[in-house]
């Protein structure tokens, strides 16, 4: 008789649900996305992860000049972040679920203030010529 491993349903491929097991990172997903978030600028996810080459490349490029950074982001929200050992950093979908609705309303908030910021400074401009 085959020994299910945790997890597994009976009816499912226990072998399958080893290799799944061990493809999996141990490494949080929760701390990955704030990591990436954060201060993937300076390379802390990739520390994180065990990937401390590309983590010393991120931290002396600023993130890659953005665009690292966004892409580390992306790729943390969409569960396929990797670590050193090419195992995925996976969360529940609640975890998951979280960190999308978390990021997209800081980002919705950020050009609000954005917007709100560029009129005042627009209505000022146009208002002080003609108090003067």
């Amino acid at each position: 008789m085959t020994a299910y491993p945790p997890g597994a349903a009976p009816g499912q491929n226990p072998q399958v649900v080893r290799a799944a097991g061990a493809a999996t990172s141990d490494r949080s997903f929760i701390a990955t996305w704030l990591f990436a978030w954060l201060l993937g600028v300076l390379g802390v996810d990739r520390f994180y992860l065990g990937k401390v080459g590309t983590g010393i490349l991120k931290l002396l490029t600023i993130g890659g000049f953005g665009i690292w950074w966004l892409v580390d982001l992306v790729l943390t929200l969409t569960n396929t972040a990797k670590d050193s050992d090419g195992r995925r950093v996976t969360g529940t979908r609640q975890e998951q679920t979280i960190a999308w609705i978390v990021t997209a309303v800081v980002v919705v908030l950020g050009w609000v203030m954005s917007a709100v910021t560029q009129s005042f400074a627009f209505l000022t401009d146009q208002l002080i010529p003609t108090l003067r």
